[in-house]
C-alpha cells in the first residue's frame, strides 16, 4: 500500500501552499504548523514532509524553530527540506529533530557535498529532491532550471546508493490537476529499487489510488488537504 505523507510548507512561520512554486501565488492555511502537524498525527499519519520555503528562497535554513516545534510536540517522522546548502544547514536540520532531509539544489550545484553527506549520515537519512520542469531539474526554490535531465541525474545518485527520491512535477504542483503518474512510472521502470515519493497535483483519493495501482511507493500531498478535497479520516481508514 502506498505511503501517505501530508505536507506542510512554511513561509514566515505560517503553513502555506504555492501554485507551481510561485511565491506570488501564496495561500495561508494556518498560523501554526505545529498545531497542523499534531492534527495529522491525531488522524493516524506517521510521517510528515516539511518544506522551508523561506529557506529555499534565501539559500539557507530559516524556519528551524518551526521544525523544532513540530518535532518536539509530535512523534511524527519528519523529512525536512528547503535551504540546506552547507554542513551547518544539514546539522541544524538534524539537531532540530528532522529524521530525514531532502536535498535538491546541492545535488546539482555541489554534488561532492551531497556525496559526503551520504557517506556521513547514511542513505536512509537522505532524500534526493528531483523537481522537474520541462524535463530539467529545477533548483533554488524552483527559481532556476538546470541543464540536468531527470533520468541521468537520478542514475548518478542511484549508483552512489541513494534509494529515497522525492520527485515533483512543478507544472502540477498546487494545481489540483492530478499527478504526473506517467512520469513516476517511467522513473520506477528505470529504477525499481527506489522508494519514490510522488509530489504535485494530487486532488483526490482517486489520484492516490491511481498512483498506488501504478506501483508508486509513496505520495506527498498538501493543497488537496487544505482545500477539503480529501477526507483524511476516510483515507487513513482505507489504508488500514
Amino acid at each position: 500500500m502506498i505511503e501517505l505523507i501530508p505536507a506542510i510548507d512554511i513561509i514566515d512561520g505560517q503553513c502555506v501552499r504555492l501554485t507551481k512554486g510561485d511565491y506570488g501565488q501564496k495561500t495561508v492555511y494556518s498560523d501554526s504548523p505545529a498545531t497542523m502537524a499534531k492534527e495529522f498525527e491525531a488522524l493516524g499519519f506517521k510521517r510528515l514532509h516539511v518544506v522551508d520555503l523561506d529557506g529555499a528562497k534565501s539559500k539557507h535554513i530559516v524556519n528551524d524553530a518551526v521544525l523544532r516545534a513540530i518535532t518536539t510536540h509530535t512523534g511524527l517522522k519528519v523529512d525536512f527540506g528547503g535551504g540546506i546548502k552547507t554542513d551547518e544547514d544539514i546539522e541544524k536540520a538534524f539537531d532540530s529533530g528532522a529524521a530525514m532531509v531532502t536535498i535538491g539544489s546541492v545535488a546539482v550545484t555541489h554534488p561532492e557535498l551531497l556525496m559526503g553527506w551520504l557517506e556521513k549520515y547514511g542513505a536512509d537519512r537522505i532524500i534526493l529532491g528531483a523537481d522537474t520542469r520541462h524535463g530539467k531539474i529545477s533548483i533554488n526554490g524552483w527559481k532556476e532550471d538546470s541543464t540536468e535531465d531527470l533520468l541521468p541525474f537520478l542514475k548518478k545518485y542511484v549508483d552512489a546508493g541513494v534509494r529515497n527520491v522525492l520527485c515533483t512535477e512543478i507544472s502540477k504542483d498546487g494545481t489540483l490537476a492530478g499527478p504526473a503518474t506517467d512520469l513516476y512510472k517511467q522513473v520506477m521502470e528505470a529504477y525499481p529499487m527506489l522508494h519514490l515519493i510522488a509530489s504535485g497535483g494530487v486532488a483526490s483519493k482517486e489520484d492516490i489510488e491511481a498512483l498506488d495501482t501504478a506501483g508508486i511507493p509513496a505520495v506527498v500531498f498538501g493543497k488537496a488537504i487544505y482545500e477539503g478535497r480529501i477526507n483524511l479520516k476516510e483515507l487513513i481508514k482505507v489504508k488500514g
